[in-house]
């Protein structure tokens, strides 16, 4: 493709650039309008810029990868709900053997999860609670949190709904889920493994000195601040795992409340009947005074009936407490067990949707499927649960490809890339090399999604001109790649900055991971795994 006209081509580099430094850096002093807000304003500057057409603005935003990105994010929000993440976050201190035994566990749960439910909603979640093991084994947090965002985005490399540039991926290249997961799956499984290792030999003093002080009250608070963790993603902002306790503690509430009516009704009717009592003796005064006798019989039969009416209130009252507890616990086994079938319908039905998807269903589809039948299974309103959906990442989403396409129409990413792909067939290994180092360079310069966009369909048009397997190879070296590039800084990833920021807004508990203890860990762990992985892209 040949470069546009010169202004087209200035002033697309001009709108493509302030997109590039709003997304990357999204605190700017000159425009801190953050990341979102960057992302429209780069889709808007192409369109007024006329370096694209408003038609052509709306054509570039690609739906199936937003309906598929909003299908996982509310399958999500309900996984939450049903406290997946809670029991994952347990497996963490579950018999724990010691510091390298939790950091190994920590590489093999953030990188599962991630498969499965995003890198960032992964360490979205487990942040915090890795930060409270730490603290209860008084051991350093900076491995651990190394540990939970490296393997995270490791992990996420591995199937299509992993992370966002998996979700172009797997749109635009139509590689199966079930195709996805065999090719990439052993080199995530080996990155992992060495990652840890290449975590635990850099940091084997820390990991072997064991409690310096035996403090079993602190021990045991920490302890208790580990059991009682309760998720709250800032990302999407989920319902409390405490969902289920608030709902028996409100049924409980309302029980009391109907207990004390009751008491007090019958306490009214002993009023009522003991002044109905008080008023036949007075009448029975006034009318015979003069008959003693009658009188006392009177009084005598008012009190047996007062005493007998007193002993009937009581028992009638122990009667009505005992059935009122019974009815009680009854219901509150029953709200249980609706819980408990509730959160079991949750897990079966996120089940159903991968194993739709490795069978080949349409991946976008699917999701949302998966998503509005958790909706109606739930059968309450769905406002609350649905506002804890990211809608600015899918608005961001919108602008980037806008943005990007926009780009593209310059003719800037063709002419630099006829000039690399001579350079970077995938059917040789300095190739692929190459490729690869292009790859790493641009995900940390422009961010991952961007670069997929840039490369994806360049990258598999020259390896398609080779064999429909070098193709399919091409787009799965990109896609682990460019999830690898994540590991290099700190900024590789949104996955690292949320690790980062979350740990830097905990409280009581808070650490600062700094950019260079990242770079020290990230730059040669990134290298080897990446390496390694590429041997075993089939």
């Amino acid at each position: 493709m040949a470069l546009a006209p010169i202004p087209k081509v200035v002033l697309g580099s001009i709108a493509f650039a302030i997109f590039w430094i709003l997304a990357v850096f999204p605190a700017v002093p000159f425009l801190p309008i953050g990341r979102t807000a960057g992302s429209l304003l780069g889709a808007m500057l192409m369109v007024i810029f006329r370096v694209i057409t408003p038609d052509e603005a709306y054509t570039a935003i690609d739906l199936p990868i937003l309906g598929l990105l909003f299908g996982t994010m509310v399958v999500s929000v309900y996984l939450e709900r049903a406290d997946m993440f809670k029991y994952i976050g347990k497996l963490l201190s579950w018999k724990s053997k010691g510091p390298k035994d939790l950091l190994c566990r920590i590489c093999l749960i953030s990188a599962f999860s991630s498969a499965l439910f995003t890198n960032d909603t992964s360490c979205v979640v487990l942040t915090e609670f890795v930060l409270k093991i730490a603290k209860q084994h008084n051991l350093p947090p900076q491995p651990f949190l190394l540990a939970l965002a490296s393997s995270a985005n490791i992990g996420s490399s591995a199937t299509p709904i992993g992370n966002p540039q998996n979700l172009v991926i797997a749109v635009e290249s139509k590689i199966s889920f079930g195709k996805f997961l065999s090719g990439v799956l052993p080199a995530m499984l080996i990155g992992v493994v060495v990652n840890a290792m290449i975590l635990i030999a850099m940091n084997w003093k820390l990991l072997s000195v064991g409690k310096d002080v035996e403090d079993p009250i602190a021990e045991v608070e920490a302890e208790e601040e580990v059991n009682s963790h309760q998720f709250s993603p800032a990302t999407m902002s989920h319902y409390s795992s405490s969902h289920n306790s608030q709902e028996l503690n409100g049924y409980l509430a309302e029980s009391s409340s109907i207990q004390n009516l009751r008491n007090r009704v019958i306490s009214s009717d002993g009023e009522i009947h003991r002044a109905h009592v008080g008023s036949a003796v007075d009448s029975a005064r006034n009318s015979n005074a003069s008959k003693e006798g009658t009188f006392n019989d009177l009084t005598s039969q008012t009190k047996e009936e007062t005493s007998s009416s007193k002993t009937v209130v009581e028992i009638d009252r122990t009667m009505e407490g005992h059935v009122l507890v019974a009815s009680e616990g009854k219901d509150y086994i029953s709200v249980e067990w609706k819980r408990i079938m509730w959160k079991s319908s949750v897990y079966m039905i996120t089940l159903g949707m991968l194993i739709a998807m490795l069978l080949g269903l349409n991946m976008s589809w699917t999701a949302i499927t998966a998503a509005l039948a958790l909706v109606v299974l739930d059968f309450k309103d769905a406002r609350p649960s649905l506002e804890k959906v990211s809608y600015s990442l899918l608005i961001f989403f919108c602008g980037m490809f806008i943005t990007v396409y926009g780009f593209n129409k310059t003719g800037i990413p063709s002419a630099l890339w006829e000039l690399m792909e001579p350079y970077s067939q995938v059917d040789r290994t300095t190739g692929i090399a190459i490729l690869s180092l292009v790859i790493l360079v641009l995900s940390n310069l422009a961010s991952n999604v961007p670069t997929v966009l840039l490369l994806g369909a360049r990258v598999a048009a020259s390896a398609a001109a080779i064999s429909p397997e070098d193709e399919k190879k091409a787009w799965l070296i990109l896609a682990w790649v460019s999830t690898i590039a994540g590991n290099l800084s700190l900024l590789g990833s949104a996955a690292n900055l949320i690790v980062c920021e979350q740990a830097r807004r905990a409280p009581n508990i808070s650490y600062t991971l700094t950019f260079w203890s990242h770079l020290k860990f990230g730059l040669p762990s990134t290298l080897i795994v990446t390496a390694i992985g590429l041997t075993l892209i089939r």
